[in-house]
This record gives structure tokens, sequence and C-alpha cells, in this order.
């Protein structure tokens, strides 16, 4: 194909991960979703300030008191606390997994090796973040960073699990398939940030005493969000035409069509959301969405991406 180009060839490991691998490095991106689901929960109930300090949950005592005034409120955030534990172990693994498959292959894939670390740096770098949202009062501004590191962990997660796999051959994506590619993980940045601020000003601020919000109208940022993402939505249509047309490779058109169901339930339940006045377990859905939405772009883009024309 005339013009076409592909990924740097340390991309393309000298061996794909083994079973067990590739079961940790899954088990990795259903629990950096999962987090984004317990965390979001952690907000919807009014419970970001139920551990009022940190490291400590109350001062003198990790753990929550009997008679702490926060109520129930306080078993929710210990929660989140105490699977953010799961996440590290399932983080390291990760971590020790990769490193052990390219010393054992013999691969100095710098991607796929900070691909690998990335699990266990961006849980303590989450660990740290997590803290300074407490004891800002739950910031908006920090609630919302906290969040977005959570969609780039998701991402790396999707990355390295499709990079320990053999690419397909016989496939380059043209210059313009590259760029449009370029232009929709853009978008989707912009979307998830919007997103943020959308929730930040809305109603469910994460403390039930105490809310913190931007001082945005609410309909004006959920209008722009819903512009954001029906470009999209186009975006993501003319990838997956495109893949088609330039005869991409089965794994690469179906991550696309994938994409195009993430993105059409997550359009729908946050119409729906917003339509019935923001119920927390549509918000919760929606939490759950965004991570989605953030894996199924960095699929398709990598899929595509890394796909090699075939030998001669």
């Amino acid at each position: 194909m005339t013009g076409a180009v592909a990924l740097p060839a340390e991309l393309s490991l000298p061996a794909p991960a083994t079973p067990w691998l590739r079961r940790i490095v899954a088990a990795n991106l259903v629990a950096q979703t999962g987090i984004v689901l317990t965390g979001g929960l952690v907000r919807l109930t009014g419970s970001g300030l139920g551990c009022p300090t940190w490291p400590q949950c109350v001062p003198g005592s990790y753990t929550p008191v009997l008679r702490q005034a926060q109520g129930w409120h306080k078993n929710v955030e210990f929660g989140n606390r105490l699977l953010t534990g799961v996440l590290i172990t399932v983080a390291v693994a990760t971590s020790v997994g990769v490193w052990t498959h390219l010393r054992g292959t013999g691969s100095r894939s710098r991607v796929v090796l900070w691909l690998g670390l990335a699990p266990t740096l961006g849980v303590l770098a989450q660990i740290v973040l997590g803290g300074l949202t407490v004891l800002s009062g739950l910031s908006p501004a920090s609630v919302a960073a906290h969040f977005l590191l959570s969609m780039v962990l998701v991402a790396a997660a999707k990355a390295l699990q499709v990079l320990l796999r053999a690419p397909e051959a016989g496939y380059a994506a043209p210059p313009e398939l590259r760029r449009v590619l370029g232009v929709l993980v853009a978008v989707t940045v912009v979307v998830l940030a919007l997103g943020t601020v959308v929730t930040g000003a809305g109603p469910h601020s994460g403390d039930a005493t105490r809310p913190a919000r931007f001082g945005l109208d609410p309909r004006t940022v959920s209008w722009v969000h819903a512009d954001a993402v029906l470009l999209l939505v186009g975006l993501s249509v003319a990838v997956a035409v495109g893949l088609r047309l330039t005869g991409a490779p089965a794994r690469a058109r179906g991550a696309a069509i994938h994409l195009l169901g993430v993105i059409a339930v997550q359009g729908a339940v946050g119409y729906l959301q917003y339509a019935t006045g923001l119920p927390v377990p549509l918000v919760a859905v929606h939490l759950v969405g965004a991570a989605l939405v953030a894996a199924a772009v960095t699929g398709v883009a990598v899929e595509t991406l890394r796909a090699r024309p075939a030998p001669g």
C-alpha cells in the first residue's frame, strides 16, 4: 500500500505473552476499571470525606471508629481504601510479570516495559492524589484529576493487553487513517475531561455536608460535553469505515465495531441520566462507561497502528 507506515519495530515482541500473564494483564484492566466504580460510589453517596484525614481515617486511627461523626459514610470511603490494596496487588503482579516476560524473551521494548510499570507507578500516584483530594476538602479539580488519572491507567492497561498479543500481519494503516485516529484519541481526552467538569458542576459533589463544586452552569457544560460526544461518534464511524475500506485485519475492524457499540450505550445512558435528574445508579453506570470508552478507543488505535505489512 503506497505511503503506508508502521509502528516502531520494538512494539513487535519476540513472543506473545504466556496464558498466565495474559490473565494477570486482563485482571489489571478489570481492576483499573473497577476502582473507577467504587471511587465513583464514594462520590455519589456523599462519602468522600467519610474518612476526613489521610493516611489515617480519623486522627489516631487508620480504620473507622465506632462513634465517628461521619456515620455510615466512613464505611464507604474506608471500603474504597481497602480495595486499593487489591489493586496494588494486581498492579505489582502485572509489573513483575511483564518484566519477567521481557527478560525471558530478550525484548528491549521500552514501550511495553513502561506500560508494564504503569499500574504500579499509577496506583502509587493515585494514593498520593487521593490523599491530597481528601485534604483539599474534595476540591472538584482534585477529584477530576483523580478520575482522569484512572482513565490513563485504564488506557495503559488496554494498550498493554493488545501489545502482548501477536500482531496481525499484512496491513499498515495509511497516513490519512493514522491522522484520523490521532484526532479520535485527542477528542476522547476532551470528552473525558469535559465529563469531569459536568460532574464537578452537578449535584454529586462527593460530601454530604460540605459540597464543593465548579461555579459553572450544569446545563451549559452538559451540552458542550454532548457536542464533543457527537464529534467522537462521527470520528469513530470514520475510523470504522476507513478500516473496512483499507482492508484492515479482523481484530482492528472488530475493535472499531466494539467502540461504536460502547459509545452508543454510553451516549444513551448519558442522555437518560440528564433527562431523569442524574439518578445515582445511572451516573454510576456512566462512570464505568467512561472507562470502557477509554479502553475501546485505545484498543482500536493500538490494534490498527501495530498491524504490520506482510514480509516482502
